[in-house]
């Protein structure tokens, strides 16, 4: 590997940055606006990692929200030392590496739940409130009372339809007692 000892961190003006033009990867724009909130909230703390030519390899999402928020300026990573081949690899490698991780489920919750107790905006973590009220919706494992079973009683369907003949049948007639 043939990797400089030093690297620094340059700022770039956003302008002279060159989009990869074959990045496979998608950004929505929910997903920039989620970066930017990101870059308002914490600040420019991932810097754009950029080829000997001020190529884009990683960060075409974070200069997309850069350009939102109106910045001029972002810090960048020269891998000037990376092949034609590493480069198009690595644009594809950073992003997909993130998504092969997993998450500790106890952790998360236990963090998210901190943060919510500290009345912090938990959308600048990435997860949508449907996310968010999963994980912080604490499970009820107590009996249910008798109005708990008609109201889930009321779900049960009437009929039932065959998936092979579409006959209905009347599900109330084969319950059992």
């Amino acid at each position: 590997m043939n990797q400089p000892k030093v690297m620094k961190i340059e700022q770039l003006k956003t302008s002279d940055l060159i989009p990869y033009v074959r990045n496979s990867r998608t950004h929505s724009e929910a997903q920039v606006a989620q970066i930017a909130g990101s870059i308002k909230e914490f600040g420019f703390t991932n810097p754009v990692l950029i080829d000997g030519e001020n190529g884009i390899i990683a960060g075409h999402g974070r200069i997309m929200a850069a350009q939102k928020l109106g910045l001029a300026e972002v810090p960048c990573l020269r891998l000037g030392h990376l092949t034609e081949a590493q480069k198009r690899a690595y644009v594809i490698a950073d992003n997909k590496l993130a998504l092969n991780s997993g998450w500790d489920q106890d952790m998360l919750i236990n963090e998210l739940k901190g943060l919510r107790d500290e009345d912090f905006d938990l959308s600048l973590t990435g997860f949508d409130e449907r996310e968010i009220s999963i994980y912080l919706t604490d499970a009820d494992f107590a009996p249910g009372t008798e109005d708990d079973q008609g109201k889930l009683d009321e779900l049960k369907p009437k009929f039932i339809t065959c998936p092979h003949c579409k006959t209905q049948f009347d599900a109330r007639q084969h319950e059992q007692d």
